[in-house]
């Protein structure tokens, strides 16, 4: 019995070649494919748990396929990619992609983004009744938010704020999903406006505010809450 099936899509003959025997030994179910026709194709016929998706790819890109799987499908998709650029980091995941990996990589943070991938599926778009992360406990049912079981103020926007990106734990969020989810669509570029929030929420919850381990910052992307 396996942990699941992954769709490895990447055009590099040597990536492919590296990635079906280590996800096989980390107990995984591999299958390949070539380019994004091949890619789309098998996501709906060959049942996979989860994609594993190079954005540069011979017959389209990469955000097509995308932009394509996310018309039908929820399937979660991790981006593994030599392309550094936010802008193209940012587009994947706003078109739906749920991580980002950059090329080179470690099979052990590979296999620890596919895990939390993997949490994800199948659970309701609610958000979970309580999360908890070093220390930290929320209630969404109670709307109480406590560090070792001492109660924690927050303004209605910052437990808006830390809700959404505990909902998506373990997963980039982008600042524009983050801005437009929390304050709108008139404030999707208001950048300077969520790093403000974010520092308040940092003070609030995290032991470091310097530090910190639950609200971790992806560098001109977005924010990730981490439970581990």
């Amino acid at each position: 019995m396996t942990l699941g099936r992954i769709l490895v899509v990447d055009d590099e003959p040597q990536i492919r070649r590296f990635l079906r025997p280590a996800l096989a030994a980390a107990g995984y179910d591999v299958i390949e494919a070539e380019n994004g026709a091949d890619a789309i194709k098998a996501a709906a016929t060959a049942a996979p748990d989860v994609i594993i998706l190079d954005l540069g790819l011979p017959d389209m890109d990469g955000k097509d396929v995308i932009a394509n799987l996310r018309g039908w499908s929820t399937l979660p998709i991790i981006i593994l990619s030599a392309r550094d650029r936010e802008t193209e980091k940012i587009a994947a995941l706003d078109l739906g992609a749920d991580d980002y990996i950059e090329k080179p990589f470690g099979i052990g943070e590979l296999t620890a983004r596919i895990r939390t991938a993997m949490r994800h599926v199948g659970k309701s778009e609610s958000p979970p009744s309580s999360v908890e992360a070093d220390g930290l406990s929320i209630d969404t049912q109670r709307r109480i938010v406590a560090r070792d079981g001492v109660a924690i103020k927050l303004t209605p926007k910052e437990y808006d704020l830390l809700t959404l990106l505990a909902h998506h734990s373990g997963r980039v969020v982008t600042h524009h999903t983050l801005l437009t989810s929390v304050w709108g669509p008139a404030h999707g570029e208001d950048l300077h406006y969520l790093r403000v929030f974010i520092g308040q929420l940092r003070q609030k919850i995290e032991r470091d505010a310097a530090q910190p381990k639950i609200i971790q910052t992806e560098s001109g992307v977005g924010y990730r809450f981490v439970t581990e």
